[in-house]
């Protein structure tokens, strides 16, 4: 059995994973085309318009990509995790359900009508195709969202006698207070990653000596829509986010912060450490007094609860992965926040574009936003185990007892290989459509 649940994680953990290197940019990056088609019709300079379709291309790459490595991800609640499924769809079956019908639909039809519709519809027209592509992907993560904040805190539901969730208050869901601050942390994530590609690809065409004026163009909207969504990930969202953990989730938030035994007179806040389970504690740590109190509390000396002081039963399954995801992301933001705004003065100065350390940084910064994306995830998931729905429904106990560790394992292998394959092909075909560059239009 533990087998089993093992190899059912893990595939639900790859196949995830991959799927969200897709929607991650192109939640983001729906918004800063947005952006260039509204400064197009605002100033009518054709390469605000030439920017907006260039970028839609590497939203309909990204986009075609998530829709087929989505597709497996969903199964897998039916085949994997066919008793969670069961128990729970009554509630969860409502948003997911909404995010098909409803956002998926909005964003692929008006999609198409962005990139082939253009000379038909005007360009008044054009921009509204544009935004409700920015509407209905913002909303697939909103419902995407909405599931994810019950399984970590739920409401308006009540359990039958046969043990399955029923949904008995509909708007609970939507009013769930760990829903907003998730999101709108989710979505400022996003688009920080769709900054750091769009000023990453901007910085390789100015050192590349190529398409220099959509170069400039690209750093200069990267880095003011990444030092922006950078600062407000951190604060207020990453800090309301904690604050929801720490009140719904206490044994999460000592886990997250590596705090195995109780402090008198206020908390400290670990830079570097690594988390000792034999003996309970962290070694070689780096650690500012008072800290976490500070931010958690507003108050230098208020106790945080140690892991020491709840059930092993209700522990996270694995602290350490727990704690490193979580220093990593915020790590990473801190980093962002750093280079940005570095960036953003050496643009207020007019030296931006020639300042070659930082376009190099930029450029290289670019696979980061990805990890501290996962690692965020991974932060909420590993913390909510090993719960599936938290405090009610154990992981053990909702997965399909009529699938072996064997079938999963080898559907796993599977997926690997195809996914490497597919991931080779989109890299592929972005490359192509970077090295062309955007197409100037020529008809002005």
């Amino acid at each position: 059995m533990e087998d089993m649940l093992f190899y059912d994680r893990m595939q639900f953990a790859f196949t995830i994973t991959f799927h969200y290197l897709f929607p991650q940019l192109t939640m983001g990056l729906s918004l800063i085309v947005v952006y260039f088609k509204g400064k197009y019709l605002y100033s009518e300079i054709e390469k605000y318009n030439d920017a907006a379709k260039f970028w839609m291309k590497i939203f309909a790459l990204n986009f075609a990509m998530g829709v087929v490595t989505g597709i497996p991800m969903e199964f897998q609640f039916g085949t994997n995790w066919a008793k969670f499924s069961e128990l729970t769809g009554g509630i969860i079956g409502q948003t997911l359900a909404m995010e098909g019908m409803f956002s998926f639909f909005l964003e692929s039809s008006f999609l198409g009508l962005f990139i082939f519709g253009e000379k038909l519809l005007g360009h008044k027209l054009h921009f509204v195709t544009g935004f409700l592509v920015f509407l209905g992907s913002w909303a697939s993560g909103y419902l995407i969202i909405a599931t994810h904040s019950w399984m970590q805190h739920p409401v308006g539901y009540e359990i039958l006698e046969n043990g399955r969730f029923v949904l008995n208050n509909f708007s609970a869901l939507f009013s769930n207070p760990w829903l907003l601050p998730s999101y709108f942390h989710n979505q400022l994530a996003s688009v920080i990653t769709a900054s750091f590609v769009v000023a990453a690809i901007g910085a390789f065409y100015i050192l590349n000596n190529k398409h220099s004026e959509f170069g400039k163009l690209f750093v200069k909207t990267g880095v003011g829509f990444g030092l922006v969504s950078s600062i407000l990930v951190a604060f207020p969202t990453g800090d309301l986010v904690a604050k929801n953990v720490v009140k719904h989730q206490p044994v999460t938030f000592a886990a997250m912060e590596g705090i195995f035994e109780t402090e008198e007179g206020g908390s400290e806040i670990v830079l570097i450490g690594q988390p000792n389970m034999l003996e309970q504690k962290l070694d070689n740590k780096i650690a500012v007094p008072n800290i976490l109190s500070f931010l958690t509390y507003q108050d230098w000396n208020a106790e945080i609860k140690g892991l020491n002081e709840f059930d092993k039963s209700t522990h996270p399954t694995n602290i350490p992965g727990l704690y490193y995801a979580y220093h990593i992301m915020v790590g990473l933001g801190t980093i962002f926040i750093g280079l940005m705004l570095l960036a953003a003065v050496q643009l207020f100065r007019k030296k931006l574009y020639t300042t070659k350390w930082i376009l190099w940084a930029l450029m290289f910064m670019l696979p980061f936003p990805y990890i501290a994306n996962t690692t965020g995830w991974y932060t909420a998931e590993l913390g909510r185990q090993p719960w599936l729905v938290y405090n009610l429904l154990r992981t053990a106990d909702g997965a399909s007892p009529t699938v072996s560790a064997g079938n999963t394992l080898f559907t796993l292998l599977g997926f690997i290989g195809l996914y490497l394959l597919l991931g080779l092909l989109f890299l592929m075909l972005a490359g192509k459509i970077i090295n062309k560059g955007p197409q100037l239009n020529n008809t002005h």
